[in-house]
């Protein structure tokens, strides 16, 4: 469950993720704390001490969008880590919430895509959907259900991704971006309540708050008949479906990864039980996906 104090909790993090150095002060020798002190992050930020910790202790709940933007510098943060703290800090009304179920037009372009592996998730990181050639590549998990369950909580994790600490960070940056824009959505609570309680390793990256919303990113994975496969991976967002992401692989023409994936689309032909299109949602949970509890 998330704290009560988002913003306040977000802040203390980053600021305990930038050194002195990062931003010119001079090294005064060790501290009883990392990074930033809170009146260090005031100066900087222009605004006075006593205001800057009434932020931080969730005593001012309305910051404008000009003292936002100045913490930002101040903490150095990227377009993406400041759009989560704009949406901590200037929550908006009437908030969409995310869509549950996959348009019957997307899955049909969807498992069109015969010589891609593509998936449809939500703003959990539930799989809502896979075609064939996806099924294929993660069919080493014990469940294709729950990209955040499958990493940190299923042991084949750890021999499918190449660089699994690099994975595990960029899934939990991920959602830390999908819980901001769709604040109190149930689904997500439900996964990170669960993950916290079973994986210390999800608790510790939870904690560092960082936000990265994956977009695109190279990875290297290792199938238990293809091998090692290194594709390209390209995020699209549904328009029509908030917090829902089309998720596309793809290989470098005339590569062995591009050999590699040819023979990923064989192996799934060859297993019609696994070809013909379900919802994995539909196979563990009553509900649907971002609706359901989080089972093993």
């Amino acid at each position: 469950m998330e704290s009560v104090n988002e913003l306040g909790d977000y802040l203390r993090a980053r600021r305990a993720a930038v050194a002195p150095a990062d931003i010119g002060l001079p090294d005064d020798g060790p501290r009883r704390v990392p990074g930033l002190r809170r009146d260090e992050v005031a100066l900087l930020a222009g605004m006075s001490t006593d205001y800057y910790i009434r932020l931080e202790q969730g005593r001012e709940r309305h910051p404008s969008e000009q003292v936002l933007r100045a913490i930002a510098g101040t903490l150095r943060l990227d377009d993406a880590a400041t759009t989560h703290l704009f949406r901590l800090g200037l929550p908006a009304v009437g908030t969409v919430a995310a869509a549950r179920t996959v348009a019957p037009e997307l899955l049909r372009l969807m498992d069109g895509m015969r010589e891609a592996p593509a998936f449809v998730v939500g703003a959990a990181q539930d799989v809502l959907a896979a075609n064939a050639m996806a099924r294929e590549l993660y069919r080493g998990f014990a469940r294709y259900d729950n990209l955040l369950r499958m990493i940190f909580l299923d042991p084949f994790a750890r021999e499918f991704y190449a660089d699994w600490d690099h994975a595990a960070r960029i899934a939990v940056g991920n959602l830390r971006a999908s819980s901001s824009q769709f604040p109190q959505n149930g689904r997500i609570e439900r996964v990170v309540g669960e993950l916290s309680v079973r994986s210390p390793a999800f608790t510790g990256l939870w904690a560092r708050y960082e936000v990265r919303p994956r977009t695109h990113e190279d990875k290297h994975f290792r199938h238990p008949q293809v091998g090692e496969i290194r594709l390209h991976f390209e995020a699209l967002a549904v328009t029509s479906a908030p917090g829902q992401h089309l998720s596309v692989y793809s290989a470098e023409p005339g590569s062995a990864d591009a050999d590699a994936l040819v023979l990923l689309g064989r192996l799934s032909e060859q297993e019609p039980d696994r070809a013909d299109r379900t919802d994995p949602a539909e196979e563990t949970t009553e509900e649907p996906a971002e609706e359901g509890e989080l089972r093993t």
